[in-house]
């Protein structure tokens, strides 16, 4: 009896080998790649949270496990950031907490996602904190197991996922896998990079092999060997030394064109949110078009003819400067968006109120390249343009203006009722003009302002040289001055890969340069009260932040440098102001003057040129008390 169940288990184990094997043979060369690079990962979090645990674990010891476990993790970024970003931020969160709102979530209530994983167990290890390097080490097994499921291998399955994943992962060599943004120790960022560079030519062939329809170029491949030969090269020097400018202008952005070609020609679909923002037709990093932030149109949306977009241009500009939007008739939208001063106000920290009582509590932001943020205002309160136009000329504060009103005192006027009534025919949301109407004339009208080049993106584009000290102050930017970490190529803001949220940061901004007091105003907590958004500001852009003084939220600081030494020194808690959730590091980053300079002079280089045109004469109101506007207004 014993022999026959021996002999009965024995053949059951022969069975099921053998359709392991045969299971093993029926797959790609791609999954068994994938396979291997995960189990590799596997292994390494698995040695990393045994030793964890023991009793004699050694902080050296526990450290080269944790960078061992992020060479393996490297690979498998590839696919996962892709694939599902949310999950991927339990395996390498660069927070412990964020609170999300992304583009296609916008009308739901932020809500709070846990971080963790191997990049916070680092700093928990570095700073000392043994319980957080515990959970986040002990989370990291149960973290990893969803991307072996078989919603992920479907996703893999299907050839079109390849050049989205590539695309993103472009995208992060210009962004976060050079700057820090998620690599604790700088000495590590490049041998990192040259090991996801080095992997993902395996990934590529291996996914070339079994999709043969799918194959890149000679060019592509070559190219890719170029990047990974230069990254070999400056390896040699030291992250220090790395080329930021050159790695991104000559290596990275030519292989996203080659990459967004390939993208075309074999017509990639996706299905993914990630990609919801992101701009296919978009040939370069650089491109003022690679993802949609806002619909500067508004109910004009679907206006494409030339003539018609002119038409809406010209009613955007004369309402712009026309007070008949405010409650008194005697102020407009360019009294604090000055378009000569780069839609902004460069006069005054803050603009004086709607009632001469006092000035506003904010800075008055530069209006263009508003449309590449998914959230308006610096607390992300408006989710559109035109609400936060609505929002401005209706606030008793700013404009004063009864919305009721609003309609009826433009349609006084002959020019804009004839206007209106005509470019109400190239919609369909209303039969007849609407308020909605104005405000996407207005919209529309400056966001034209946001489609000009700097010379930094011509330098990008190979069409221009910068400045020796430019260059150097981009590298120093990217690396020792951890700019970049917060604000992202291509427009310097808070929008990183895949473009499809608006970031926050707690920065510790005082009320006065003496800095004896920190800020009162609370900022993003405002609109959702936690402890992490408490003081918090959307990071803007700094595209044309030289022509755009005073700087911050409550406009404290009226030069760069002033700006650069507060970065310098660690922000607010860096001058003791002691802010409890400051996001900006507290630590000083030991630019020197000359570094600060040459940072600056970067920055100079991200000025656009603008053209603007101011009307000549405002249109007659039938209405006796609009008869006397004047074209900006009073005040």
């Amino acid at each position: 009896m014993k022999v026959k169940f021996t002999i009965i288990v024995s053949a059951i184990v022969l069975i099921l080998s053998l359709a392991a094997f045969k299971q093993e043979e029926s797959k790609s060369d791609y999954m068994r790649l994938y396979d291997q690079l995960y189990l590799n990962f596997e292994q390494s979090v698995t040695r990393l949270h045994r030793y964890s645990i023991e009793s004699n674990c050694k902080y050296d010891s526990l450290k080269q496990l944790i960078h061992q476990a992020r060479m393996n993790l490297k690979p498998m970024d590839f696919w996962w950031r892709y694939v599902d970003p949310i999950n991927y931020k339990l395996v390498n969160g660069p927070l412990p907490v964020e609170w999300e709102t992304e583009v296609f979530e916008k009308y739901e209530k932020p809500y709070k996602r846990l971080g963790g994983g191997l990049t916070l167990a680092e700093i928990a290890l570095n700073d000392g904190d043994t319980n957080a390097l515990t959970d986040y080490i002990a989370n990291l097994p149960e973290s990893i197991k969803h991307f072996r499921a078989d919603s992920v291998k479907r996703i893999l399955d299907e050839p079109d996922h390849f050049a989205l994943c590539n695309r993103l992962f472009i995208l992060n060599l210009s962004t976060i896998y050079t700057t820090g943004f998620e690599c604790p120790e700088s000495t590590r960022i490049l041998p990192e990079l040259l090991e996801m560079l080095q992997t993902n030519q395996l990934i590529t062939k291996a996914f070339e092999a079994t999709f043969p329809e799918r194959q890149y170029t000679a060019q592509y491949h070559q190219s890719f060997d170029s990047t990974i030969d230069f990254i070999k090269e400056q390896i040699l020097t030291g992250y220090a030394g790395f080329n930021h400018f050159t790695f991104v202008s000559n290596y990275i952005n030519p292989l996203y064109r080659i990459n967004a070609d390939y993208i075309l020609k074999n017509k990639v679909r996706s299905a993914s949110f990630v990609d919801y923002s992101i701009n296919k037709e978009a040939k370069s990093i650089f491109d003022k078009n690679l993802y949609y932030g806002q619909n500067v149109k508004g109910v004009f949306l679907r206006v494409t003819d030339p003539v018609a977009l002119k038409s809406i241009e010209d009613l955007g500009l004369m309402l712009f400067f026309d007070p008949i939007l405010s409650g008194n008739n005697q102020r407009s939208c360019a009294s604090c968006h000055m378009p000569e001063q780069y839609f902004t106000d460069t006069t005054r920290s803050s603009a004086l109120q709607f009632n001469h009582a006092g000035n506003l509590a904010r800075n008055t932001p530069s209006l263009i390249n508003a449309e590449f943020n998914h959230l308006i205002m610096q607390d992300g309160k408006f989710y559109s343009l035109q609400d936060q136009a609505l929002a401005v000329i209706t606030n008793p504060l700013e404009m004063g203006c009864n919305k009721s009103d609003i309609l009826k005192k433009v349609m006084s006027v002959k020019t804009y009722s004839k206007q209106l009534k005509q470019l109400c025919e190239l919609t369909t949301q209303a039969q007849t003009p609407s308020l909605d109407h104005i405000l996407s004339a207005l919209t529309y009208y400056y966001s034209n302002h946001s489609k000009n080049s700097s010379d930094f993106e011509l330098a990008m584009e190979q069409k221009q040289v910068l400045p020796k000290d430019a260059i150097k102050g981009f590298n120093l930017f990217m690396s020792k001055g951890q700019c970049a970490t917060c604000h992202f190529l291509p427009h310097f803001n808070g929008v990183k890969p895949p473009y499809v949220g608006s970031e926050f940061e707690v920065l510790g901004v005082p009320d006065d340069t003496s800095f004896s007091k920190f800020g009162s105003d609370s900022g993003r907590y405002l609109i959702n009260p936690a402890t992490e958004t408490a003081f918090a500001f959307r990071t803007g852009t700094l595209k044309n932040i030289a022509k755009t003084a005073p700087y911050m939220h409550n406009g404290v600081f009226k030069t760069l440098k002033e700006v650069m030494v507060f970065y310098n020194n660690g922000g607010g808690n860096g001058r003791g102001l002691n802010i409890s959730n400051q996001t900006l590091s507290s630590d000083k980053l030991e630019l020197t003057d000359e570094e600060m300079k040459q940072i600056i002079a970067f920055m100079e280089c991200l000025t656009e040129p603008i053209a603007i045109k101011r009307p000549e004469s405002l249109p007659v109101s039938s209405k006796k008390d609009l008869k006397n506007r004047k074209i900006g207004g009073d005040y």
